[in-house]
């Protein structure tokens, strides 16, 4: 979903940001919370950021890009030009409110060419046309087709917002089933629990921002009880998750629930990693074109790899 300014009481960021990063938060715009989402016209519109954003990224990172069908899933594979590293691979979970494709290029044409393996983004189904478990039977549908040919412990899922939060839905999905979990997963600005409202969605957000989440939140909820741990993996057993980096920012709406998952996995004895990023907005990795994204994903990309085929 599109960003907008932070909430009106929240002060300027500071000079430390990078001059694109000031320059970027200056541009966002707060929207009409009154008007219902049209997802007829935000769906080819996420696209069509997505594809801007990913050609400037394509300037600086070399990858090839194409499309593909993997169990009967739509997916893109992005790898690196000079080619991938083989027995690898990472498998995305994009972000977009489950409803839109936010990032099934622009989370990973960098994690792509600065990891030097092959990026399988699952373009899974959307909310509310087809809500949980859609999306993860999806993401597992894929990861299935992968172990026949790859160790589940040299391939990695990550996603960003809300594939942040289908990645560790995944991850019980595949601990209800007896499956052998990842080697690594990355949680890059995810939600947890399904049940209430986080504390930095309410500190943070506008109201159009609030109504976006909220809505989006419950169209993929559906009719499943939002208590079951499939849905939300904080209230589960979060023991054996693969060594996991959760990701964030000082003002970002999700930041509550990445803290809160990475301090229950650290507590089931996860080699877990928290960073956070001072004063930037939600994904902004995924839309901003500042040193501060190039940093994140150097970071997330390094991350990764240390743990793909340790386990």
């Amino acid at each position: 979903m599109p960003e907008h300014e932070p909430a009106a009481h929240m002060p300027p960021p500071p000079e430390s940001l990078s001059a694109e990063a000031r320059a970027y938060l200056a541009s966002l715009v707060p929207l009409d919370a009154s008007q219902p989402i049209d997802l007829a016209m935000t769906r080819p519109f996420t696209e069509q950021i997505q594809a801007m954003i990913g050609a400037e990224q394509r300037k600086t990172h070399a990858v090839t890009v194409t499309e593909d069908v993997v169990a009967g899933v739509p997916v893109r594979r992005i790898a690196p030009a000079s080619g991938a590293v083989r027995g690898k691979v990472l498998l995305n979970l994009h972000g977009g409110g489950f409803a839109t494709d936010s990032g099934s290029l622009t989370e990973n044409i960098p994690i792509a060419a600065l990891s030097g393996l092959e990026v399988v983004a699952v373009l899974y189904r959307f909310a509310p046309e087809h809500p949980f478990p859609a999306a993860v039977e999806d993401g597992l549908a894929v990861y299935r087709a992968l172990l026949t040919d790859h160790d589940p412990r040299d391939i990695g899922v990550y996603g960003t917002s809300a594939g942040a939060v289908i990645g560790p839905q995944l991850m019980m999905r595949l601990k209800a089933e007896g499956l052998p979990l990842t080697g690594v997963l990355g949680v890059f600005s995810g939600e947890p629990d399904m049940v209430g409202t986080a504390d930095s969605l309410r500190v943070f957000a506008r109201a159009f921002e609030e109504k976006v989440l909220t809505d989006a939140k419950w169209s993929y909820v559906d009719g499943a009880d939002p208590h079951d741990p499939l849905l939300s993996p904080i209230r589960g057993d979060l023991s054996g998750f693969p060594p996991t980096l959760c990701l964030s920012s000082g003002r970002d709406i999700l930041l509550s629930g990445t803290i809160n998952l990475h301090r229950a996995l650290t507590d089931a004895g996860v080699d877990a990693e928290l960073l956070v990023y001072d004063a930037l907005p939600h994904a902004f990795w995924s839309t901003m074109l500042a040193p501060e994204s190039d940093d994140a994903f150097k970071r997330m990309a390094a991350f990764l790899t240390k743990h793909l085929g340790r386990r």
